[in-house]
C-alpha cells in the first residue's frame, strides 16, 4: 500500500494480528517512563513524547519500516505519528484508544489507570 493510503490511525485488534503473525514493525510507547513502568505492552519500545524530538534520530533506521505508536488513550501517540509523518516517516501510525483500549480488549486482566 502507497504511504499516503496508509491510515493515520490502526485499531489494536489490528496491531495484535500484526503481532501474532510476526510482522516486522517497531512498536513504540510514547507515554512517559513512570506510565511504562506501571504497565506496558511486551514488545514495545519506550520513547516518550517529551523527549521525541530529541531522540528522533534513535527511528531513523526505520525511516522507510512500518512504525506503530501507542500511548495511555490515543492522543499523544496520533500527535506523535503526525509528528513523524512531518519529519519524513512516511507509514508512522497511532494505535487508537491506547494501552488502555488494549487493556479492554486484547490482555482482560492488564493493570488500567
Amino acid at each position: 500500500m502507497p504511504a499516503q493510503e496508509i491510515p493515520l490511525e490502526i485499531d489494536c485488534p489490528s496491531v495484535k494480528a500484526k503481532l501474532d503473525a510476526g510482522d516486522q514493525f517497531l512498536f513504540v510507547d510514547c507515554r512517559e517512563t513512570s506510565e511504562n513502568d506501571a504497565v506496558k505492552i511486551e514488545g514495545t519500545m519506550l520513547l516518550p513524547m517529551s523527549k521525541m524530538a530529541e531522540r528522533v534520530g534513535e527511528l531513523q533506521e526505520h525511516r522507510t519500516s512500518e512504525i506503530i505508536i501507542h500511548c495511555h488513550h490515543g492522543g499523544r501517540s496520533l500527535r506523535v505519528a503526525n509528528w513523524l509523518r512531518q519529519q519524513g516517516f512516511s507509514t508512522a501510525q497511532s494505535m487508537s484508544g491506547g494501552i488502555d483500549v488494549w487493556a479492554v480488549e486484547i490482555e482482560p486482566g492488564m493493570l488500567r489507570y
